[in-house]
């Protein structure tokens, strides 16, 4: 299907040329609700030129009108009416036009196909890496669709031979009846005259040896049409198996893997409704053969003939059994996982979901499934299948819920809309290992049956690995430690065994993935923002991403030990500079006017080479979550030298006053954004319009930045931008005042439990500033009350 999904993205006359393919002759519509099975298809293997290849086009017209009649008949509702008509219309009309020439229609679909792969191959580099991997999503669609087709063959041709052997074993029980009729008048011939008994017993004598002749002739060609049907029930399960694999081994593992990758910002798992269709054939081919096989069986007591089948049909019915087994255990499912930092009481939810509950009907009787939280250590021993006394590790509340069926979707799922975490019980920790390092597990479980309760089925599935905390300030060290595991953890590991060391250009995948995410930005890290990280993680002082190639990060440098000199980790100090720049600086990292990862002295080394004036923003060393200003200006303490000034840093609470648009328009000693843009033109769409004029006799006070070293002296306005530094500069960094002495400092009152702001005490806050608001404003603000 991945050609029809990029033909779709087609634009302008590309769009024109693919839309100009279709019309009555082949309805668009068709293309659109028939696109997985088409491009199933071997139309390539008809040579158009040979007549002798109508019946293989014929076969797939009838496999084509078919399709649309099934996807007609699943339509349901009022649009879903409407398209029922048009697409029983469309296989009619299909029918009429092809049918006495079939050739022509795989003639006309090779074309079509043939012209949509072009304009996708004109429209997107092939070369590149999203083409190949189109076009190797497009071929092994391809190849599985193929072994549904060849599936279906060997299913149909084993129903023909199954009819057949059920129709030569009733003729066989009839002969065999009449067998015993004629054994039955030849003993009942002792009781006639000895003239009557010579005169009729040659002719029953003859009948009989020609009927048990026929019967023992016929026993063995029976034995022989039952020993041919289970070898290709063999080789149809042999195929079953190899086409389950590839679909729960590798596409749903797969799939999985991105939604384990979704949870650190990675691209959305996509892809669950096409491995829905393919588990629901699946699911249809394996009922089928199941109960041709038992037939096959029930045919077999019906008329024991000694031999080998027995054991057979036992081995096929066994084996069969395993491979359903084995499709729905896969397939119960998580679609959407519970938060993995998840904070107790506090609501969350989720949704799980069956696969095949609408192709086995299981929604007739809609099973409970039940949440539990177990610890890494019972998730272990749940796998080994090892006696676990259903334990759990905390009480969660609203843990069931009913699978409900979706008939529009087609979908069998439970959706917990109101579960939470009342308690939880932790295990003795090991080492070092902190409270936010320790892993959970929300283990879902269910239970159902099929066919009549012929099979019923225990069902479980354990979410991705959750951390458990209580307060707010914990989350920072959880999300680490969810991010590791989502980042490195290997398909079928022992539950939840990582690796303590990655190579780093492996972790600076997974931080980029991260960042992009919750900056949500398409802006991410460069190699020059990767280059500063290593060297801030590792202390060296590597000029290029190649000199880290080799490098190792261990679990505790990324988030146990302090980076040297500070009392945070690397990932603390990483995690701040995501949370400051999604609050607060986002439209200006994706502007491109934030530098950010630049260390001290690099900055100096830039900026020293510029015009007075000339700044830039970075991230801070030394604080969480800070940005400073960098920027050239005069040394007043001597004449004719130039130096680089640091800007204390703005954290969050600051900008929470001010947005840092304004304060770099406060501040009319920046002129340039590195290396040479004029400030307004980078940040001037961002100022907070001026104020309006005076209501009701009262002006509105205004807040703003000042740095006292370079304060504007009664600035002329033909003057330009002319600034003076205070005689008592210092070279030293220079702070700026946060709050002129509107807001009090915030003390541990204001926080709840959680680490929340208390709502009462926020509002006297507020209160407050509105008070002192109304008092008359300082001169430098430049304002006075009326």
């Amino acid at each position: 299907m991945a050609v029809w999904i990029q033909a779709q993205q087609l634009q302008g006359d590309a769009l024109h040329q693919m839309q100009s393919l279709y019309g009555q002759h082949f309805p668009i519509e068709v293309r659109h609700y028939l696109s997985q099975w088409i491009e199933g298809q071997l139309w390539d293997n008809i040579d158009l030129e040979n007549p002798q290849e109508e019946f293989k086009a014929k076969r797939l017209l009838d496999g084509l009108i078919q399709e649309l009649q099934n996807k007609a008949e699943h339509q349901v509702g009022e649009d879903g009416f409407l398209l029922k008509i048009k697409l029983g219309h469309y296989a009619n009309q299909l029918k009429s036009t092809y049918d006495r020439c079939p050739l022509e229609l795989v003639r006309c679909i090779k074309h079509i196909l043939y012209t949509e792969q072009r304009l996708v191959r004109e429209a997107t580099n092939s070369n590149s890496p999203v083409g190949g991997m189109l076009d190797s999503m497009s071929q092994k669609y391809q190849q599985i669709n193929q072994a549904f087709e060849e599936l279906r063959l060997l299913t149909q041709d084993t129903e023909n031979d199954l009819r057949k052997l059920q129709h030569n074993q009733e003729y066989f029980i009839i002969q065999y009846q009449e067998s015993l009729r004629i054994q039955a008048q030849l003993s009942s011939l002792a009781t006639l005259p000895p003239a009557d008994r010579q005169l009729r017993e040659p002719t029953l004598l003859s009948k009989r040896a020609t009927v048990e002749a026929w019967l023992t002739r016929e026993a063995n060609t029976l034995q022989k049409y039952r020993l041919d049907l289970a070898e290709k029930h063999q080789k149809t399960l042999q195929l079953l198996r190899k086409q389950q694999t590839v679909i729960l081994d590798d596409e749903l593992i797969q799939w999985k893997r991105r939604q384990q990758l979704a949870g650190n910002g990675g691209p959305p798992e996509g892809g669950m409704d096409i491995l829905q269709s393919w588990c629901e054939k699946l699911a249809e081919t394996i009922w089928q053969n199941r109960q041709q096989i038992r037939r096959a069986e029930h045919l077999r007591q019906q008329l024991p003939i000694p031999g080998p089948i027995e054991d057979l049909l036992n081995e096929l019915n066994s084996t069969i059994t395993d491979i359903i087994s084995a499709l729905v255990t896969s397939t119960f499912i998580i679609e959407k996982q519970p938060p993995q930092v998840l904070k107790t009481q506090t609501k969350f939810t989720a949704t799980v979901r069956l696969l095949v509950g609408g192709k086995l009907n299981v929604h007739m009787n809609p099973p409970q499934v039940k949440a539990t939280i177990i610890s890494e250590q019972q998730a272990k021993s749940l796998l080994k299948n090892e006696n676990t006394r259903n334990d759990s590790s905390g009480e969660i509340l609203n843990n069931n819920c009913v699978m409900e069926y979706h008939q529009t979707t087609g979908t069998l799922s439970a959706h917990f809309r109101n579960m939470s975490l009342k308690r939880i019980k932790r295990s003795d920790r090991r080492g070092a290992e902190s409270v936010t390092e320790e892993k959970f597990t929300i283990l879902f479980e269910s239970q159902f049956s099929v066919g009549g309760n012929e099979l019923v089925f225990q069902v479980k599935t354990l979410s991705l690995p959750v951390v458990v905390i209580v307060h707010g300030s914990q989350d920072n060290n959880a999300t680490a430690t969810v991010l590791w595991d989502n980042a490195f953890a290997e398909p079928g590991r022992v539950p939840f065994l990582v690796p303590d060391k990655v190579l780093w250009p492996q972790l600076c995948e997974a931080i980029n993935m991260k960042y992009k995410a919750e900056v949500q930005s398409n802006r991410g890290l460069s190699e020059e923002n990767l280059v500063f990280l290593a060297q801030k993680a590792f202390g060296n002082s590597s000029t290029s991403i190649e000199d880290d190639r080799n490098m190792t990060m261990t679990w505790s440098q990324f988030n146990r030990e302090s980076l040297p000199g500070r009392n945070f980790t690397f990932w603390q100090w990483f995690d701040g500079v995501m949370e400051l720049t999604k609050k607060h600086l986002k439209p200006h990292w994706n502007d491109g006017a934030i530098l950010g990862f630049v260390n001290k002295q690099q900055a100096q080394d830039m900026l020293m080479s510029k015009p007075n004036g000339t700044f830039l923003l970075r991230f801070s060393d030394s604080e969480i979550g800070g940005v400073t200003i960098a920027w050239v200006a005069e040394n007043p303490n001597k004449a004719g030298e130039r130096m680089v000034w640091n800007l204390m840093p703005y954290t969050t609470k600051d900008f929470t006053i001010r947005s840092l648009a304004d304060r770099i328009s406060d501040l009319n000693h920046l002129l340039f954004l590195y290396p040479d843009r004029p400030k307004d033109d980078v940040f001037s769409k961002y100022y907070t319009p001026p104020l309006s004029k005076a209501v009701d006799g009262y002006v509105k006070p205004q807040i703003k930045q000042v740095v006292p070293e370079f304060t504007t002296a009664n600035p002329d306005p033909t003057s330009g931008n002319a600034t003076y530094m205070d005689h008592g500069a210092s070279p030293a960094p220079v702070s700026h005042p946060h709050t002129f002495g509107l807001y009090p400092p915030m003390s541990e009152s204001m926080l709840d439990a959680d680490g929340d702001f208390d709502l009462d005490d926020t509002m006297d806050v507020a209160r407050h500033v509105e008070e002192l608001l109304r008092r008359p404003v300082e001169s430098h603000w430049g304002g006075q009350q009326s």
